[in-house]
């Protein structure tokens, strides 16, 4: 086991983009942890997902020795964490874990909303924050400006922040100097019982459940029999290692130490994140405190293309649902799409994320409906019910009023682009609340209904300002407002999955947008298709689907008018009797692409 004083834990929070993976990759590299021949670009990605899309989603961890300048060899435990909003909840676990925080910040873009967001997590957790400006062997770069905007705009000294570039490796040498003289040395007790915190937990199919813990007091060692205290659960411990990324065997983990242990675990549920794990025989006196519980902001339905493949999903969820505790799950049936399930995530990112990984690793083929958000429903008896599907609001005669969410919302965005950010969110129905300049870019704070931002809010703003503006959001109040439930009826069918919630004034637009998205999704049948937006029994928009026609009059060439109209008139018969009984096959992308409203 490694002495307190020579350890180090500690986090990299940045902005997406700011270059967080990259400097892990400079800091594996450098100090040897793997081998030359084994690098490869942003190593703690290990997701498909995540080197296709070039952002992290897990937060993943690795243990680095390093021998300092002084002589002595440091073991530093380093969590490479996420930039996106979206997974705000992995950054905010991960800061439990770790005492320090490395804060990324681009030299040529400056301090960014989730930079802010993030930052301010790190200082909720008490954590000894390093700014370090990376990207400075870029001819943009302007360190001095961007020291003074962290201490403008976040209030941390930046005079001693450390330049880097994380690409060519320039500055390295000194972050690892300024982690181990600047963060923290983890406290903790070897004697007292054993208490750690369960971080994270994953399934892998040779070992079963992968338990990733933060040792806070006394030791662990292979063969120990221990006890999760928020389940209850006993095991013995299998095989006790530590990242490097890849695992290697310890004899023992002791306080301050982050390692991982497998224990014939078969079901991740039986792993909660935030539990505290203790000896059988000698449990610690209380348990930690834990983590906040998530809250989903975005609700979609996901159900099988085939109705043979339930049971694969419902597995497949709750296996990701072990690894990625802030998406939650609850089964639902549909008249239209079968059994499936209504999932809660943190955001849209959150959502295409987890819908790829269910079809890329459990070989699954989904359709998901169209995202929505909870809104609280007061009865006229005084009753509150919360609805999750627009599909499933009850009759008007019994509702008194309908509430929905509201976010209070930071955009950080530079000056040439602040008139389109304010038309944006005075579109989407937002109350500014705030606006201030950090030199030459804009702060602005908006209420905005949740609704108006689930759909496709971020790719809007990323498009008016040319990528330049940051976004971050947090929940605030359920507000009145005058909601109503649109419904798209295909050739006079409702489609449940396409109901939604939409502003009274807003809804004849959205219900016209609909149709006409729908009419060049669908693909044309037979028979004519009419497809209707409509809000009770009142039709707001309708487009027409022409039939396929076959040419019945080609092979009458002369004669008399009636032989061709006689014909036509067969064939209309023939397609009017055919629309009475003929199904409409929508397919799976004219649903997901229908659902990205608004372009």
């Amino acid at each position: 086991m490694t002495e307190l004083k020579n350890i180090r834990n500690f986090s990299i929070v940045a902005h997406i983009d700011h270059g967080k993976s990259t400097l892990a990759d400079r800091l594996i590299q450098l100090t040897g942890t793997v081998a030359e021949r084994d690098m490869k670009q942003q190593m703690l990605d290990a997701m498909d997902i995540e080197r296709e899309r070039g952002i992290t989603i897990k937060a993943n961890s690795v243990r680095i020795e390093y021998p300092a300048k002084d002589g002595q060899t440091y073991i530093l435990n380093l969590i490479d964490t996420p930039g996106h909003v979206d997974f705000a909840y992995e950054v905010s676990r991960s800061m439990q874990a770790v005492e320090g925080s490395l804060l990324v910040v681009d030299a040529t873009q400056g301090v960014e909303a989730q930079t802010l967001a993030n930052v301010y997590q790190a200082i909720d957790a008490n954590h000894e924050i390093v700014p370090v400006l990376n990207k400075i062997d870029l001819p943009a770069a302007e360190p001095e400006r961007v020291k003074e905007q962290i201490e403008d705009v976040i209030g941390i000294d930046a005079s001693e922040a450390v330049e880097i570039s994380a690409k060519t490796g320039l500055g390295i040498p000194d972050v690892l100097e300024a982690i181990v003289h600047r963060l923290p040395a983890p406290k903790g007790d070897v004697t007292a019982p054993l208490k750690a915190m369960l971080v994270d937990s994953w399934y892998d199919s040779y070992l079963g459940v992968v338990v990733m813990i933060r040792v806070i007091d006394g030791t662990i060692k292979k063969g120990d029999q221990i006890k999760m205290m928020q389940t209850g659960a006993t095991y013995k411990i299998d095989k006790l290692s530590v990242l490097k990324p890849q695992m290697v065997d310890i004899a023992a983990l002791g306080p301050g130490e982050i390692g991982v242990f497998t224990a014939s675990i078969k079901q991740v549920r039986d792993t909660k994140v935030g539990d505290t794990v203790t000896h059988d025989k000698k449990p610690c006196a209380a348990p930690l405190p834990g983590f906040k519980p998530s809250i989903p902001v975005v609700f979609c339905g996901l159900f099988p293309v085939d109705a043979n493949d339930f049971d694969a999903l419902r597995d497949a969820i709750e296996k990701l649902q072990l690894n990625d505790a802030s998406f939650s799950s609850e089964m639902e049936t549909s008249a239209a799409l079968g059994f499936g399930f209504r999932c809660g995530f943190l955001g849209l990112l959150h959502l295409e994320v987890i819908r790829d990984r269910l079809e890329r690793e459990y070989d699954l083929d989904l359709i998901t409906t169209a995202p929505s958000v909870v809104y609280k429903i007061h009865m006229k008896d005084g009753s509150v019910e919360e609805l999750h599907n627009p599909a499933d609001m009850p009759d008007l005669t019994y509702v008194d009023h309908i509430e929905e969410p509201r976010i209070k919302a930071t955009i950080l965005v530079p000056d040439e682009y602040l008139g389109d950010v304010l038309k944006l969110c005075q579109d989407r129905r937002g109350i500014q609340l705030d606006l201030t300049y950090a030199g030459p870019r804009a702060m602005v704070v908006y209420d905005l209904p949740l609704n108006e931002v689930v759909f496709d809010f971020y790719d809007r703003l990323k498009s008016v300002t040319k990528g330049y503006a940051s976004f971050d959001y947090q929940f605030t109040e359920y507000r009145e407002d005058n909601l109503v439930k649109m419904q798209v009826l295909v050739n006079d069918e409702p489609v449940d999955a396409l109901s939604m919630m939409v502003h009274r004034d807003r809804a004849e637009q959205r219900g016209r947008a609909m149709c006409e998205k729908l009419k060049e999704l669908i693909p044309r049948h037979m028979f004519k298709i009419p497809i209707q937006a409509a809000i009770g029994g009142k039709v707001i928009a309708r487009e027409t689907l022409s039939a396929l026609r076959k040419d019945v009059t080609a092979k009458c060439y002369g004669g008399d008018a009636t032989r061709k109209k006689k014909l036509l008139e067969k064939q209309k018969a023939g397609k009017k009797k055919m629309r009475q009984f003929g199904k409409v096959e929508i397919p799976q992308e004219a649903f997901i692409n229908a659902l990205k409203m608004d372009s």
